[in-house]
């Protein structure tokens, strides 16, 4: 198909499959129109459409900027799910599963559709992984339902591609019409700036990754939907980037992902996106080094008496920053800088003071901003020991002396009856060669000098 639009985005390309009953929208590139003369002139040229994506015909767009001119040189490629469609939900990776049957739309009924059918599905669209599969999630179709059951693989290119078996149940309930949620995709991303929610804008497009540029008053908008598809917050700030050479990005800010945002093959500065979400969420754990902390029902427990170290960590990002530990049992908040991007806060002699909720907020200055993030909750909870916890640590202290005299008595034993056998062959041997050097000394004499020694003996 060739049009005279310059700038094209997924909800004209979206009314473009649905006129052609081809199915959702799967890419839009624009290609050189030498490779393929053949084309339809729309409009004899204009300079922009626009459309809200629930037009059933590219005619019935809006038309803003009136005729312009087309040099012939380009075209628009258009690629169509064909014979998979999702319906009503929000955005290009998500609604309610169909299949063109006789070239007619069918649901999918939630029997016959697991999550190795939706990955192929979610594959076929240029979507990320499957994050919601469930029935009657975007509504009923009002037509016929799929008769058969997929059997899918998972590493299928098509769904039409999967084997299918016919249905053990011929009928499917109503609120049982399978609807899908696939993650957005994963084309876009943020480099150079430390954090996956900080630095340069850039965008996988045919085969390769691109800078994205956008006009200064578009760039807010641009950033909006960078942060979104990304699940990095609410921008924080944009800044110019460092080159001039990105293909231009038009965004109203609502899209949920960059794709559907409007774009144009002329180069526009690049842009620079920090988001709210810039650093990673920290951990936090309990240390207790006598052993007075075990796993109960509800979380960690502790014995009454005993110290007890929170610890604060969290990934490399960037240097410095600081832990505030957070207690909800009584307001109390302790900070401590980062030491290699962790912190640990030390509690002696644990009471009923000390039980309640705990949690790690790190906070660094970066990008001339204040971040934050916070950990999952610690709930903590103080019991009482068994015995006193000074007779415990004695305990405790005596069992350690006696292993330690027992593991130095076991291995000095053998070396003390080695040394004792030594002693006693040695005598032996003392005695025996005193006993030959006599027999010598008897056997040289002569029979009186023998008999003048026995007398004398």
């Amino acid at each position: 198909m060739m049009g005279e639009t310059w700038l094209w985005d997924m909800r004209q390309v979206k009314v473009v499959c649905r006129e052609l009953n081809c199915g959702n929208p799967v890419s839009e590139s624009r290609g050189p129109l030498i490779e393929d003369g053949r084309g339809v002139r729309l409009f004899g040229g204009v300079t922009m459409l626009r459309c809200s994506g629930d037009e059933s015909s590219i005619r019935q767009c809006g038309i803003r900027g009136g005729p312009g001119f087309c040099d012939g040189e380009y075209y628009h490629h258009v690629t169509c799910s064909e014979s998979v469609r999702l319906v009503d939900g929000a955005g290009l990776c998500s609604g309610r599963v169909e299949v063109k049957s006789n070239q007619s739309w069918a649901s999918v009924c939630e029997a016959d559709f697991d999550r190795q059918d939706a990955e192929v599905v979610c594959g076929e669209f240029g979507c990320g992984a499957p994050a919601a599969l469930q029935g009657g999630l975007y509504g009923e179709g009002e037509g016929q339902t799929w008769d058969k059951e997929f059997q899918c693989k998972g590493n299928e290119s098509l769904l039409l591609d999967c084997d299918t078996s016919d249905r053990e149940n011929n009928t499917c309930l109503p609120g049982n019409a399978v609807g899908l949620t696939c993650s957005e995709p994963d084309d876009v991303r943020l480099v150079g700036g430390g954090s996956r929610c900080a630095g340069g804008v850039e965008w996988y497009d045919q085969g390769e990754w691109r800078t994205v540029g956008a006009d200064d008053w578009d760039q807010r908008d641009v950033a909006v939907v960078v942060c979104r598809q990304l699940g990095c917050g609410s921008t924080v700030s944009v800044l110019p980037g460092n080159t001039t050479r990105g293909f231009g990005v038009y965004c109203d800010g609502s899209e949920s992902s960059l794709r559907e945002c409007r774009r144009t093959y002329d180069l526009r500065p690049g842009l620079t996106v920090i988001c709210s979400d810039l650093l990673v969420q920290p951990d936090i754990y309990l240390t207790d080094p006598m052993g007075g902390v075990f796993r109960g029902h509800q979380g960690p427990e502790m014995f009454r008496g005993y110290n007890f170290t929170i610890t604060c960590s969290t990934q490399p990002q960037y240097p410095g920053g600081s832990f505030l530990l957070t207690f909800t049992g009584s307001n109390r908040t302790q900070t401590q800088p980062a030491v290699n991007h962790s912190a640990a806060f030390l509690f002696p002699a644990a009471d009923d003071s000390h039980q309640g909720t705990y949690s790690c907020v790190y906070e660094n200055y970066v990008f001339s901003h204040n971040f934050s993030s916070e950990s999952e909750l610690l709930s903590l909870t103080i019991t009482a020991s068994p015995l006193p916890a000074f007779i415990i640590r004695h305990v405790v202290v005596l069992l350690i002396l006696l292993t330690a005299i027992t593991t130095i008595y076991l291995y000095y034993k053998p070396t003390r009856r080695q040394k004792r056998v030594n002693r006693v062959s040695s005598m032996d041997l003392y005695v025996n060669a005193m006993e030959m050097v006599s027999l010598s000394s008897r056997a040289e004499a002569g029979p009186g000098e023998e008999r003048a020694a026995q007398g004398t003996e």
